[in-house]
């Protein structure tokens, strides 16, 4: 540990925190990461390192509740070291981070959404607790959505009983706004 602070090792688009009594600490803190070998843990009682997403890992450090080590520069990475490289390894990283902060701000768990082909899964109480009332994904104003895309989520999000959400930020004015679909029989 460093400065009292979790230390998690950057790979790639993941960031991997190695300490079972670290990792138990930030994932306790509202379900963040997913420990090695447990698919979803109830507690943060476990003896196992903990995978943070890119973007937990950054939204954690941005809040100071990490700090997080590149090991090919053999050094901890700074915000803006931090960002640029998310930059170049994330597709969407700002936007992504922007609508995850705000959706963790307003009190939910948001988890990768990767299984349901979306950026976020999105739980009023958490993983294990309760299932993930909104599939959430992310896109920028000037994207073209067709509407083959929409019927695909749509079908998806109704097929595993979620709502359809695309968060659209917007970076430079920070708001965010979400589309919600909802889908009725004629």
């Amino acid at each position: 540990m460093s400065q009292g602070k979790p230390v998690a090792h950057l790979k790639g688009t993941r960031a991997v925190v190695w300490g079972s009594e670290e990792a138990c600490k930030i994932f306790g803190m509202g379900f963040y990461g997913k420990p090695i070998g447990i698919p979803k843990p109830k507690s943060p009682d476990f003896e196992k390192p903990l995978i943070l997403d890119l973007i937990e890992a950054a939204y954690l450090a941005g809040k100071g509740e990490i700090r997080l080590y590149d090991p090919e520069g053999e050094r901890f990475l700074t915000a803006r070291e931090l960002a640029e490289y998310a930059s170049n390894t994330y597709n969407l990283f700002e936007e992504k981070l922007l609508a995850y902060t705000d959706l963790r701000e307003a009190g939910y768990v948001v988890t990768s959404g990767m299984k349901f082909g979306s950026a976020f899964a999105v739980y009023k109480k958490g993983p294990g607790i309760d299932h993930a009332p909104f599939i959430v994904d992310v896109g920028r104003l000037k994207d073209r959505v067709d509407s083959t895309e929409i019927v695909r989520a749509g079908r998806l999000a109704t097929t595993v009983r979620k709502r359809f959400i695309i968060a659209i930020p917007n970076l430079k004015t920070r708001r965010i706004d979400y589309l919600l679909f909802r889908w009725w029989k004629a």
